[in-house]
């Protein structure tokens, strides 16, 4: 057993005061540990492939999610090969906006991939073009990304610094791959 019986009124009152101070921590200690920071300054995103612009705060001031903006964040992030439209994981838009955070705040922020349908997933696995037979962009839980006037190894650096999920360098491509996995690094 973690606890054992409280032996005595001090042990009660040490049993107590560790439990609460555990359950203070909490919410600092998960994965949306930020809710301290800017989250409600909006993002300015740019599809690079349909050319929709769209600069939204998907949070509150008080960390709660806007759906609206997440919706209209969900049609911005669809699969362009498809239209098909996704639910976006708010894990991987806190990311982002933390990535953003980090090097400064108010970027405009160029979206290569967002959403894949399984359709365009497969065509691009035919292609040859290095995609994970189950990507997270394929969960919504991917995002590849430049910002302009950022070095592409500072973008990475950032990232990986975060320690939120997955990160992925591609130079020659012009791109760091983030995600809300698991936190690892290619």
């Amino acid at each position: 057993m973690f606890f054992s019986v409280p032996r005595s009124r001090r042990d009660f009152f040490k049993i107590s005061f560790f439990a609460t101070t555990l359950a203070l921590l909490r919410p600092r200690l998960s994965w949306g540990r930020s809710a301290s920071l800017a989250f409600s300054a909006p993002l300015s995103l740019l599809n690079t492939h349909t050319g929709e612009r769209l600069k939204v705060a998907y949070r509150a001031p008080d960390g709660a999610y806007d759906p609206t903006a997440l919706s209209d964040l969900d049609h911005l992030l669809r699969c362009h090969h498809t239209n098909e439209i996704h639910p976006i994981d708010p894990r991987t838009l806190d990311y982002l906006a933390l990535l953003d955070q980090q090097l400064g705040g108010g970027h405009d922020i160029h979206i290569i991939s967002a959403y894949r349908s399984p359709r365009y997933n497969a065509l691009l696995q035919s292609k040859g073009r290095g995609v994970a037979h189950k990507s997270l962009h394929l969960q919504g839980r991917a995002l590849d990304v430049r910002i302009p006037g950022v070095q592409l190894a500072r973008l990475k650096e950032a990232a990986l610094l975060l320690g939120r999920g997955g990160v992925g360098y591609y130079p020659r491509s012009d791109f760091v791959h983030i995600d809300s996995g698991p936190v690892r690094r290619w």
